[in-house]
């Protein structure tokens, strides 16, 4: 009983929310395309010509979004999940740390550096939200690692946090790997949630 009033409350809340309605009105696939939009014109990092990793894609909101602004060039999506076909968008179902995915990754882009990776991963929640916060940050640690092995110099990763104890960790390692660093909220995600986003720009050359 309890749990369907939970599941009953839940769908309440996604109707009201202008941004989920806003997405079913502009074919969106997620209200999170939105979150994208407006980081894209806070910082300008989608080009025509980009060539774009999105890490975590399905249901391909952000996909959506990368496929309408890059249109010269290579856009690679990757998620555990089923994602529909999107125009413009080579996808491949795994996980992206898996070493034959890893290979597909660096072949579809012919081993030239990527000049953007984007990560909107979080695990499945649990409830615990320390738990659920450290596990989330700890995708975000592996899309980092691979990020600084593929991108171009002046390359940029922006990835899905959750403020919590493995933070200090990430903020960490991003200013000792990039030029750039900057933490941002954007207006379309939840007030109530503590998800953020960080934003780097420039591989720091070891």
């Amino acid at each position: 009983m309890k749990k369907n009033k939970i599941s009953k409350n839940w769908l309440n809340q996604r109707k009201n929310d202008s941004y989920f309605r806003k997405a079913k009105t502009q074919g969106y696939r997620s209200r999170s395309a939105f979150k994208l939009i407006e980081m894209n014109k806070k910082f300008k990092f989608l080009k025509k010509d980009s060539t774009v990793l999105d890490l975590g894609s399905s249901p391909g909101g952000w996909s959506q979004v990368v496929s309408k602004e890059v249109v010269k060039s290579k856009i690679l999506a990757v998620d555990i999940k089923n994602m529909k076909e999107i125009n413009n968008v080579k996808f491949i179902k795994g996980n992206f740390n898996k070493p034959d995915n890893l290979e597909k990754i660096f072949s579809y882009f012919k081993n030239n550096k990527i000049d953007v990776v984007l990560s909107d991963m979080a695990i499945n929640t649990t409830g615990n939200k320390m738990l659920d916060s450290y596990n989330t940050g700890k995708l975000c640690l592996d899309a980092m690692n691979l990020a600084k092995k593929v991108l171009s110099n002046d390359g940029v990763f922006l990835s899905k946090i959750f403020m919590g104890s493995i933070f200090l960790e990430i903020h960490e390692k991003a200013k000792n790997s990039f030029q750039k660093v900057v933490k941002y909220k954007p207006q379309s995600s939840k007030k109530e949630s503590k998800e953020i986003y960080i934003y780097c720009k420039g591989v720091l050359k070891v």
